[in-house]
């Protein structure tokens, strides 16, 4: 079957008012630069809809393929076209019918008549639509109410154009729409789902990753580089921040006792990081904590662990068990990366025993023997920053 064009319909971005531009804007920009290694093709948008209009079906095939993983879309639906004419009308219903699955299914036709001179009303072209289609699938029964199969049909000026099947998309908003954050990216499951989620809620992601070399390996590296792709194909590019770590690790195995050791580690990464968020003009700081997971991610944990910053962190799997983590990790094609046996920085200097209740006052009291603000400053100023994806020229950066 050979489309015209595909049908996007917006969802949650159609209750957004008079900054309904803005987020369509976004929409078109991110469509623009997700699709910029195929040949051009023309986005028209309206009020309540988008339409995107290839030149070659090659480049329909590829669309379709991936436009699911774009956020701010609620479904779209390929259409086909034809002329005014009425038996042109009734061959192409013929053809969209022909494209689906018909198994035990009920049908309906909807028509929208935009062209007023139209030589038939609104409820004669659905009948003699209706009419032709049992004719010619005698298997399928009529529905009005919630049928499996609604061929809708529009009447313009320049033509007629149907549509049937729709597929679902990524829904939520458009990626940009809500400012940057910083993402904590560990290498491990739940991180990257953390990326996910908050890039469907329309933020743009730079992610930081903690590197310890010798007690991590080159390895452990690719993998969080291989993690940053994944997350730059929902529709925007990924700057992936790689932090040296390995001496302020060391400080703190020498300074700090073994069981509040974790919370001081990560109380040095939340400060690099909020310095990497200032450098960057980021808003937010993305963890992929769950709360009791590990013995950091307590209550008391994370608070001793905040108190470093007043930037706001944002923990969307907080309340998430950790197989509906994994759900989603295999559902976005993150899990198969994740689960590669090179450890994080974190794993290697896991204490035996990590207090799960630490006190704030008791870590700061141990931290006060050594000043590791220039180291902090040290590693910021030492990260190695790469962008993803990595393969695609990013001709519309400059939307986003």
């Amino acid at each position: 079957m050979e489309w015209k064009e595909l049908l996007i319909r917006y969802g949650e971005l159609s209750t957004k008012g008079r900054n309904r531009n803005a987020f369509t804007g976004r929409l078109r920009d991110n469509i623009r630069y997700a699709f910029a290694d195929l040949p051009k093709f023309k986005i028209i948008t309206e009020r309540d809809r988008m339409f995107i209009r290839p030149h070659e079906k090659e480049t329909m095939d590829q669309i379709i393929e991936r436009l699911p993983r774009i956020f701010g879309i609620q479904s779209f639906s390929p259409v086909a076209s034809c002329s005014l004419d009425l038996e042109d009308i009734k061959q192409t219903a013929t053809k969209v019918m022909d494209s689906l699955d018909r198994t035990d299914k009920t049908f309906k036709v909807s028509v929208k008549r935009s062209y007023k001179p139209f030589e038939m009303e609104t409820n004669e072209l659905q009948q003699y639509v209706g009419s032709h289609v049992l004719r010619s699938f005698p298997e399928i029964k009529v529905q009005m109410k919630k049928p499996d199969i609604d061929l809708r049909v529009e009447v313009r000026k320049e033509g007629v154009y149907m549509s049937a099947e729709i597929i679902p998309g990524a829904g939520g908003l458009p990626i940009g729409s809500n400012g940057k954050s910083i993402l904590m990216l560990s290498g491990g499951i739940d991180s990257p789902v953390a990326g996910y989620q908050m890039l469907k809620r329309g933020v743009r992601l730079d992610a930081i990753h903690f590197y310890s070399p010798p007690f991590t390996s080159e390895l452990s590296k690719e993998k969080v580089m291989d993690l940053a792709e994944k997350l730059s194909r929902f529709g925007a590019s990924v700057k992936l921040h790689i932090i040296p770590f390995t001496a302020i690790q060391q400080e703190i195995q020498k300074q700090i006792p073994d069981n509040v050791s974790m919370t001081t580690t990560r109380r040095m990464m939340l400060r690099i990081a909020d310095l990497v968020r200032e450098e960057t003009k980021a808003l937010a700081i993305i963890t992929g904590e769950s709360l009791g997971q590990v013995a950091s991610q307590t209550l008391e944990s994370l608070t001793a662990i905040n108190a470093v910053t007043t930037t706001p962190v944002l923990r969307p799997l907080i309340a998430f068990d950790k197989q509906d983590i994994i759900t989603i990790a295999q559902e976005i094609d993150t899990y198969d990366v994740s689960i590669r046996p090179y450890e994080d920085c974190c794993t290697i200097f896991t204490p035996a025993s990590p207090k799960t209740k630490p006190k704030l006052e008791k870590v700061e009291f141990y931290e006060s023997f050594k000043s590791f603000d220039d180291m902090v400053t040290q590693a910021v100023s030492d990260r190695e920053i790469m962008m993803f994806p990595k393969k695609k020229e990013d001709k519309f950066s400059d939307f986003l």
